[in-house]
């Protein structure tokens, strides 16, 4: 089962009343009101980002959010090269992608599975689409039903902000697969108006 970890909740979006705060040096500063967190941070010109949503109350670290986005993506990308020894192919979707672009992706991501590569799916949100991360989930577990004869899912879907990644490895043994079949009421992108995105997988 592919699991798209919750985004990343910082400053205005976080929903808890009382938060653990960790201060830019890494110290405890004690279960604090969200208003005096937030205000703690505003103070220091960093954002309050919580890392541990899970925990009552949660934990929120002062931060420079925009930093650590950077940094762990830095990290994805050497890691993945170090794997994969340079045989790494990427896919960028978008949540609203209509059918036939699909169709396109997903015949890419067969012919790279195909050949023994690695595949990078790299799902990006843009503005007003970070509302509706279902788009994205349903996306993702349907590609990953459509790629599972020829790859499986070496790393789930994690969260880097407005993008989404995950790793799809081939499949030992696939067989060429000669051309994707355009699914029963999916082959034309102009008899449907909603994107792919939107349909339950």
């Amino acid at each position: 089962m592919i699991r798209i970890q919750s985004f990343i909740r910082i400053n205005g979006q976080i929903r808890a009343k009382m938060v653990r705060t960790i201060d830019k040096d890494g110290a405890q500063a004690g279960v604090l009101p969200i208003d005096e967190a937030l205000a703690l941070a505003r103070t220091s010109g960093l954002d309050l980002v919580e890392v541990a949503p899970t925990i009552d109350p949660p934990v929120c670290k002062i931060m420079d959010f925009g930093k650590y986005q950077y940094q762990q993506m830095k990290k994805d990308r050497v890691a993945r090269k170090k794997q994969v020894g340079g045989r790494l192919k990427e896919i960028k979707l978008r949540p609203r992608i209509e059918v036939h672009d699909y169709n396109v992706k997903l015949r890419q991501c067969r012919e790279f599975l195909e050949k023994g590569c690695k595949l990078r799916i790299r799902l990006v949100y843009r503005g007003r689409e970070l509302a509706h991360v279902e788009l994205g989930t349903n996306l993702l577990k349907r590609l990953g039903e459509d790629l599972k004869d020829v790859g499986h899912v070496e790393v789930p879907a994690k969260n880097f902000g407005k993008n989404v990644v995950m790793m799809f490895g081939p499949q030992k043994g696939a067989k060429a697969h000669p051309a994707v079949e355009q699914k029963k009421g999916i082959g034309d992108a102009k008899t449907e108006d909603k994107p792919l995105g939107s349909e339950k997988v």
